[in-house]
């Protein structure tokens, strides 16, 4: 099995498949050869969905059924961009530009009615909310409490938007993943493990756009 391996100062070995279908493994700089081998031949399953499932990506063409909020939608020709029904009208021209804009609208919206109902229970403050285009993360919080979500997460289902939610509101208290976090994450949702796992099965959608 063939991999592009890139060095660095980090602490821990990653894996991912680039926009080229390409799998690449991030490794720190003292990590042997056939270390990094046997983390490759470890991860065979998991490399085979993923490359299985960026291969099932929507294209957005005319036809092609593709999964919104939660939703179905089967996209359809329009002079303009709107959601109507079960159908997802786009324009011939520019079209992935149009849907990234529409996907930044809706996830905005989602997300901030996600954030507010979680912070209001659990009294969480946070202080303002970005939409970015991000394709290396789901989301992040800063030091600022400044929480931020890449658009593509118009495309998860609702438990994962509102685990993505959870997720950047518990680092509102803690800036790591240490214990404490985890458990204030496992607090609010006791099944955050399965709902973490299923999250993996979504990383084709950064290709996406």
């Amino acid at each position: 099995m063939q991999y592009q391996v890139i060095r660095g100062k980090r602490k821990t070995l990653s894996l991912g498949i680039n926009r080229e279908g390409e799998i690449v493994v991030r490794a720190p700089n003292s990590v042997r050869d056939d270390e990094i081998a046997d983390f490759v031949y470890r991860h065979r399953a998991w490399i085979a969905k993923q490359l299985t499932l960026r291969n099932r990506h929507p294209h957005f063409y005319d036809g092609d059924a593709v999964s919104l909020l939660g939703k179905q939608y089967v996209i359809a020709p329009g002079t303009r961009i709107r959601m109507a029904g079960d159908t997802l009208y786009l324009p011939q021209e520019n079209r992935e530009a149009a849907l990234a804009a529409l996907l930044k609208r809706l996830t905005r919206d989602r997300m901030k009615r996600l954030l507010d109902e979680i912070a209001n229970r659990e009294g969480f403050v946070y202080t303002k909310l970005t939409v970015t285009s991000s394709r290396g993360r789901w989301g992040s919080c800063g030091a600022s409490r400044r929480i931020s979500f890449s658009f593509r997460t118009a495309f998860l289902p609702d438990p994962l938007a509102r685990y993505l939610a959870v997720h950047e509101l518990c680092h509102t208290r803690h800036m790591n993943h240490g214990d404490k976090f985890w458990a204030e994450v496992e607090r609010i949702l006791p099944d955050y493990r399965a709902l973490r796992d299923a999250l993996k099965g979504y990383l084709w959608v950064m290709d996406c756009l």
